[in-house]
């Protein structure tokens, strides 16, 4: 047997998602008689498809949403941050490392230049007995330098 039409008063009761008004004899059939042309509710009927619970619920979600969105944006702004100090930290041992190079680079010439002169009079090179063909060496200077 079916319930009885209007059901007891109590709060807010409710068919099929539907608030129920006071003194309404018959239930729409669906949501658009319910709302009626124009969109309006007729006889008082509100549709309201969420419960009290429903409504708790959307807002717990909503803020766990809200909280979880925050803990991204800020574990993505620290992640940000460790790269640009990264950065920093390796552009400086960069700069650190071109000056060692130009400093080793100017202590390879100047001993090279160094090494010249001192074949041009050097005894052990100049004494006929001591005369060992040397082949010609590369520029060792070129081949330390980046290209």
């Amino acid at each position: 047997m079916a319930p009885p039409w209007p059901p007891p008063a109590r709060a807010s009761p409710r068919v099929g998602g539907l608030r129920v008004p006071s003194g309404v004899s018959e239930p729409p059939r669906d949501f658009h008689e319910a709302r009626g042309a124009g969109g309006k509710s007729q006889q008082g009927w509100i549709w309201d498809p969420e419960s009290p619970e429903d409504d708790d619920r959307k807002v717990r979600r909503r803020e766990k949403n809200r909280v979880a969105a925050q803990r991204s944006r800020k574990k993505q702004t620290q992640k940000a941050d460790k790269l640009h100090e990264e950065y920093e930290c390796l552009e400086q041992e960069n700069t650190m490392l071109r000056r060692e190079i130009g400093k080793l680079t100017e202590e390879l010439r100047h001993l090279t230049e160094a090494l010249k002169e001192h074949e041009k009079m050097c005894p052990l090179l100049l004494c006929p007995l001591n005369f060992v063909p040397v082949p010609p060496r590369p520029d060792p200077v070129a081949g330390c330098l980046p290209r």
